[in-house]
């Protein structure tokens, strides 16, 4: 079974749906995404043949957040766009069935944000996780605030969020970031391999065990996505935050002045 949604197909099979996000050349994030993920969950959550699901990309990152550089007024996408694309974030994280994430690329500020959603991570060498926001003169954002730290504890998410540096996929591996690591051709494979493990579980079983342990989770998100979005829309009327995003455009180490 094939089915399509604006940016991403979905292919159900052996009781593993491959969900596909293909917006060349990032999967750069806005609310048609995000509102097309969580539909499609939605959708698998009401199929009966689907036990897990694995969500991929088609392009050469997982996602790369928000193209915030291609922008005339970046500002314009926090005021009016991110509460929306934080609702539908909710939502992904009320999805009923186990996720695995096929990460072989950049999974970055709010796309890092998208690769926590899954229950499991698969990943590679050349892949990288980044919280860049501080990096941008932003607040972090997609739940981030909550969920890294439930991954990878509160000092390890500090020490991400403060420098916004890059983390590649072994060390993602090492720190509980990621779960999996597969050579790059490879990660779908793997990724479709653990999920098929799981879909060999008793589905009731899984669904119910699953609900345990994200129990409040959604719940959090949303807290945390309040408080983000707060904090993210008066930071993207400074100076620093222009700054941050023209020197990513410039690709040059910014120049903040706290203002």
């Amino acid at each position: 079974m094939t089915r399509e949604y604006p940016s991403l197909t979905v292919d159900l099979d052996q009781g593993v749906a491959v969900v596909e996000m293909n917006r060349p050349p990032h999967n750069f994030l806005d609310v048609d995404l995000v509102r097309s993920l969580a539909d499609a969950l939605e959708a698998l959550d009401r199929e009966d043949d689907c036990r897990a699901v694995v969500l991929a990309s088609a392009v050469k990152s997982f996602c790369a957040g928000a193209n915030l550089a291609a922008m005339g007024e970046p500002g314009v996408l926090i005021q009016e766009g991110a509460g929306v694309i934080y609702q539908e974030a909710v939502r992904l994280f009320e999805a009923q069935k186990p996720i695995v994430g096929a990460v072989h690329g950049a999974a970055v500020g709010g796309g890092l944000g998208l690769a926590l959603v899954p229950d499991l991570r698969v990943t590679c060498a050349e892949a990288y996780f980044s919280a860049n926001f501080c990096r941008l003169g932003l607040h972090p954002g997609f739940g981030t605030t909550h969920t890294l730290p439930r991954l990878v504890g509160p000092a390890r998410a500090d020490w991400m969020f403060y420098t916004g540096r890059r983390v590649g996929g072994e060390e993602a591996v090492r720190i509980g970031l990621a779960d999996v690591l597969a050579p790059r051709r490879e990660v779908r494979r793997a990724a479709i391999d653990l999920a098929r493990e799981i879909a060999a579980s008793a589905p009731l079983a899984v669904v119910s065990t699953r609900a345990t342990l994200r129990r409040g989770l959604a719940e959090r998100v949303q807290e945390a996505t309040d408080r983000e979005l707060r904090e993210q829309q008066w930071l993207s009327r400074t100076e620093d935050f222009k700054e941050g995003v023209r020197a990513t455009a410039e690709r040059r180490p910014p120049r903040f002045k706290r203002a």
